[in-house]
Parts: structure tokens; C-alpha cells; sequence
């Protein structure tokens, strides 16, 4: 079978297997299949239709295939995925990146200047994604990050070496319980935020994710409750907190900022003009 045959018949499979868009399919489909050939460009694999794989390469992409037809995103089988410019190595122990994520990214980078120092907490680190494009993008800050799960560490300090982010210091943490005494002019977190009987956590790509960096509590809102109230005792004077949370949730989350003395609330919203982040500062 040619690479044109083997990339039909696999579009069809996932597109019937997962109720996928043809073109969707037809996309999901290539990228195994470069991935399997050395991540090969679009146009290489296209100017190269009538190849077949050796019985290797074959077998690979059968097994990969088989994981993605039984719902595994594709992040995890590839083990990668691309954030904010940044390849990024994955587990199923973190989190996937997800595109919504760089407009906590995008808001912090507003708050910490380019060319002067400034210290920066990332809360619930997972892959180090967040950390180490703040830390890319603002080599004068010095930026820690912190999870409470070793095997997240694990990748996160995996994807800060092979970035060579050296600004960027990793801690096994429960939130703030491992930096007693220290103060920060920025805080970022995309913590857990759905609440623990939605039925999307059994749906999609959520099935395969750590269930303890998704869900918080009955309403999705009890690790912001608990980095709100504490983020006071590890703030600057003059800093800022930043949280990411879902679709409904920024009316809320700016009234937890609120009750713990915060000002100049405001929201930014991801590319589906959602709000995505609230932030507040402390004066």
C-alpha cells in the first residue's frame, strides 16, 4: 500500500471511528504519518504519495493509529506539542497545552517588564509551559514554578533543559507550601477549574489528562479559592495575580478577588472572545 492508499484508508477510520470532519481526519491522519517518517514536512509526504512504508515504519503507524481510533489525543502518542512557539515534550502525567492558555501568557507578559528584574510564580506548573514562555520572553525575570506531582516535574524540568530556559527554578510544592518567607511581583495559574461531576471529563481528550489537574470541587472552584486567599501572604506590594479559568467563571473568580482586597479587576479573553483570565492587583 502507498503512502496516498495508507493515508485514505486512515482517514476514513477516524473520521467513522471518532465522528471526525473529513478534513479533520484527513490532517490527523498526516500527522501520524509524518511523525512516523521522521516528521517530514506536508509537501514531502505529498510529492512522495506513491512510497510504502517498510514493514517497520508500517507497524508503527498501526499502533499509533490504533491509540488515536480509541480516543488517545494525539499530543500524547506524538509526545509533543507546539505552545506559544515552544515545542514541548509531554506525558500523560500533565496537562496537553491548549492554544486558550497563551492568553494567561500573553496578560502576564504585560505585567513584567522587558528589561528589568521581576520575580514571577507559576502555580501548578505541569509540562512548565506557562513558565518557561514567560521565562523565554523575559530573560530578566526570575521565574519559579511549582507542582505538587514529581512526575510533572519531571517534564517540566525535561522541556526547561532542552529549551535552555536558565531563569526558570522548579519546586515540589502544594501551591505556596514550599515558598515560605518569599514574595512575588507576579503570580500566574491555570489550576484546575472544572467541577468534579461535569460530564465532559469523560468525554474527548479529557479522559486521557490527569484527573487532579482538571477537577476542583463541586463547582470547579476550590484550588482559585485557595490560591486567592493565600496569594496576599506571598505578593509584592504593587503585584499582580493571574488566574485562567472556564468559559463562565470570571464574574466569580474577580468576586474571590474582591472579598481578598484586590483592585483594578479585569479579564482577558482567548481568540473565541471568551473571558479567559481575570487578574487583579495588589496595592
Amino acid at each position: 500500500m502507498d503512502l496516498r492508499a495508507l493515508l485514505m484508508k486512515a482517514k476514513q477510520q477516524l473520521a467513522t471511528t471518532l465522528n471526525l470532519p473529513a478534513d479533520e481526519a484527513a490532517i490527523e491522519a498526516q500527522i501520524l504519518l509524518r511523525h512516523i517518517l521522521g516528521n517530514v514536512s506536508r509537501a514531502w509526504l505529498i510529492s512522495h504519495e506513491e512510497q510504502a512504508l517498510t514493514t517497520e515504519q508500517q507497524a508503527l503507524f498501526n499502533g499509533q493509529l490504533q491509540r488515536r481510533l480509541q480516543g488517545e489525543p494525539i499530543a500524547y502518542i506524538l509526545g509533543q506539542r507546539e505552545f506559544y512557539g515552544l515545542e514541548f515534550s509531554l506525558t500523560s502525567d500533565v496537562l496537553i497545552p491548549r492554544p486558550d492558555t497563551e492568553t494567561l501568557v500573553e496578560a502576564a507578559l504585560q505585567h513584567i517588564p522587558p528589561d528589568q528584574p521581576c520575580r514571577v510564580l507559576d502555580l501548578g506548573t505541569g509540562s512548565g509551559a506557562i513558565a518557561i514562555a514567560i521565562a523565554t520572553r523575559r530573560p530578566q525575570a526570575s521565574v519559579i514554578a511549582v507542582d505538587r506531582s514529581e512526575p510533572a516535574l519531571k517534564v517540566a524540568r525535561h522541556n526547561a533543559e532542552r529549551l535552555g530556559t536558565d531563569n526558570l527554578q522548579l519546586l515540589q510544592s502544594n501551591w505556596f507550601s514550599a515558598l515560605a518567607g518569599q514574595a512575588f511581583d507576579v503570580i500566574v495559574s491555570n489550576p484546575p477549574y472544572i467541577a468534579e461531576a461535569a460530564p465532559h471529563l469523560q468525554q474527548g481528550d479529557l479522559r486521557f489528562e490527569p484527573a487532579s489537574a482538571l477537577a476542583s470541587g463541586r463547582d470547579g472552584l476550590d484550588d482559585i479559592r485557595t490560591i486567592v486567599a493565600q496569594a496576599p501572604g506571598f505578593l509584592a506590594q504593587g503585584s499582580w495575580l493571574l488566574l485562567e479559568h472556564g468559559y463562565d467563571q470570571a464574574e466569580q473568580v474577580a468576586g474571590l478577588l474582591k472579598q481578598a482586597r484586590f483592585d483594578t479587576i479585569g479579564h482577558a479573553a482567548d481568540l473565541a472572545g471568551i473571558q479567559r483570565v481575570t487578574l487583579g492587583y495588589l496595592p
